[in-house]
């Protein structure tokens, strides 16, 4: 089977592509993080989403602690090719590490970022 498909990502100076996950049934946009050659590659593999921890520096199987894993519809490519678009099937209806449906629950609102999703599961009860 040949990789020659993820020559095509513009992969940037640290190896690195932003990747989108967007719920595939709303459009939602859940999440944002970092893949590299390998963690797309075993997200087509496996059919689960895996990242790029920068701050770890490994692998992050989104859900292996918390069980809330990305079952993968499809994947896309921007036209620029240098953004990673993951249509999921969010398990459990929290992608946030704070417990929360998605990431992006700070609206700005009168010059200041105001939180306006409510926790789904108290994080403490979801990671060890």
């Amino acid at each position: 089977m040949s990789d020659h498909w993820l020559d095509e990502v513009a992969w940037n100076s640290h190896g690195l592509v932003p990747a989108i996950a967007q719920d595939w049934q709303t459009g939602e946009v859940l999440m944002v993080a970092w893949m590299n050659k390998e963690a797309l590659r075993l997200t087509k593999q496996t059919g689960h989403a895996v990242y790029w921890s920068r701050s770890r520096q490994k692998f992050w199987h989104k859900g292996e602690e918390s069980g809330h894993q990305q079952n993968i519809k499809d994947i896309r490519l921007d036209c620029d090719a240098d953004v990673i678009l993951l249509e999921v099937e969010q398990v459990g209806g929290i992608a946030c590490h704070t417990g929360r449906k998605h990431c992006f629950f700070r609206q700005l609102q009168d010059d200041q970022w105001t939180i306006v999703d409510p926790v789904i599961k108290d994080p403490k009860s979801i990671y060890n």
